[in-house]
């Protein structure tokens, strides 16, 4: 097995696994993870660069600013359907370094518009749009690591991809902030740009916020290209994995996730941004980073609590917890005239962030074991044969299926900040938006119930 391709892959057979299939796999996983970081730093750049434009020179409108923090979610969700469907096409190697590799478009992108304030306002919109590249690779990660792993170690497998990944929201929120307020690239970088705290001038190279990614892009693209690996038996054209179209549970489990990754991802994207317009005293880039970091730990947890009490229950009393969370952020929110609790707020927000996490654990741990119950009781009664052609079959359709709901979860990323946008807009107050969240929760909470964690569901989990 020292070549690139896997022409046996066997990961629910003991003595393979034991043999060399886990070394193999664990070697894949912690290149993947590198990777899927860097992929969530591109995607979310712009929720840190927006709050920091007026002091570069960009003079822009707050539903401007939120646009620009809409908009990777908005082509990152698109281009997600496509990549969902892509590593049984080419191969997982192949494209986990291809699609690290274009990461480099808006990184070195970023870098040179940022450097001059008279930059219009389409460029940096295309440059946004381009930065949906980095939340694509999310789909298509998943779909390439959840191939190795057997059924009983993909909720630890997938969550320490996702989780892990999805620090990048938390890293490009507390890295950029420093980054920026030093020449860390010289001359070479570009010049400062200036602006006034405190009656002194300050200076500020916010081009490093592209810049500084670039090289650990490099170095992930190489090292997938090299040290990774594509698996024979998980070929399949998009016709094999459109399938997935007609079967209901796909659209089911897109819902939840839209709930709990779309949830992590667009508070991500519109935290920072809300956090200036309610509490204009507070410095929202100290704080930004502090929910994408829980969330982000938090997502391994939830899928190791569902290897062992199923994914379904733990995603039932998440979405009752988030339920709970909106309601305190609505209950440390500024209200006619009187101040809100800013601590209250970030410890509201910490809390729904680190649910999102459980949930977005849970959600990838449901998805694997729904297909694989369903294909097994196809095959039910029809000799080993059947039975092993379904356990092939269920590995693609849960490849395709949480590629797919990554793709659709990720539209939140857009929704959220939007929602705030438009409800700040309309009504002065992001109070509409919330309650339109805790509306969607409760779905969330009846169709977890119905489908998966009552006592005689059709499919528990």
């Amino acid at each position: 097995m020292s070549t690139s391709v896997l022409t046996r892959w066997e990961p629910e057979n003991a003595a393979f696994w034991q043999d060399s299939g886990e070394r193999i796999a664990y070697r894949n996983l912690w290149i993947s993870i590198p990777a899927l970081m860097l992929a969530f730093v591109v995607w979310m750049l712009w929720s840190v660069v927006a709050v920091n434009l007026d002091r570069a020179g960009f003079q822009f409108t707050k539903n401007q600013l939120f646009w620009l923090t809409a908009l990777p979610a908005l082509s990152g969700a698109t281009l997600r359907i496509f990549y969902s469907f892509l590593v049984p096409v080419f191969g997982g190697r192949r494209f986990t370094a291809i699609s690290t590799a274009l990461l480099l478009i808006p990184a070195l992108g970023m870098g040179f518009a940022l450097r001059d304030p008279s930059t219009s306002y389409p460029t940096l919109l295309a440059l946004a749009l381009l930065c949906g590249l980095g939340g694509a690779n999310f789909s298509s990660s998943m779909a390439n690591i959840s191939f190795f792993f057997p059924k009983e170690k993909k909720g630890l497998a997938t969550g320490l991809n996702a989780g892990i990944g999805n620090l990048g929201v938390s890293v490009v929120q507390f890295v950029t902030p420093l980054v920026v307020s030093v020449a860390v690239f010289g001359t070479l970088g570009g010049e400062a740009q200036q602006y006034q705290a405190g009656g002194a001038t300050q200076s500020l190279w916010l081009q490093n916020a592209g810049f500084i990614w670039v090289p650990f892009i490099v170095v992930s693209s190489l090292a997938a290209w090299f040290g990774m690996h594509d698996i024979a038996d998980a070929k399949a054209s998009f016709a094999d994995q459109a399938i997935i179209f007609k079967r209901k549970h796909n659209w089911l489990m897109c819902w939840l996730y839209v709930g709990t990754f779309g949830s992590f991802i667009g508070f991500s994207a519109g935290l920072a941004l809300l956090t200036k317009s309610q509490f204009p005293g507070v410095n929202p880039t100290a704080y930004a980073f502090l929910g994408p970091l829980v969330g982000a730990l938090t997502r391994p947890v939830g899928g190791w609590i569902s290897d062992k009490l199923g994914g379904a229950r733990v995603t039932l009393w998440t979405f009752v917890g988030m339920i709970v969370a909106v309601l305190a952020v609505l209950a440390a929110l500024p209200h006619d005239g009187v101040a809100g609790s800013f601590p209250a707020f970030l410890a509201a927000f910490v809390a729904l962030f680190a649910l999102t996490g459980i949930g977005n654990g849970s959600t990838f741990r449901m998805i694997p074991v729904i297909f694989l119950t369903e294909r097994q009781r196809a095959a039910a009664g029809k000799g080993g044969a059947a039975q092993k052609q379904a356990l092939q079959e269920a590995g693609k359709e849960s490849a395709a299926v949480l590629g797919f709901s990554g793709a659709i979860g990720a539209y939140g990323g857009f929704f959220i900040p939007k929602s705030f946008g438009t409800s700040l807009e309309l009504t002065g107050s992001a109070d509409a938006a919330l309650y339109c969240f805790i509306a969607f929760y409760v779905s969330c909470v009846l169709v977890t119930w119905w489908c998966y964690a009552r006592r005689n569901a059709a499919m528990p989990c």
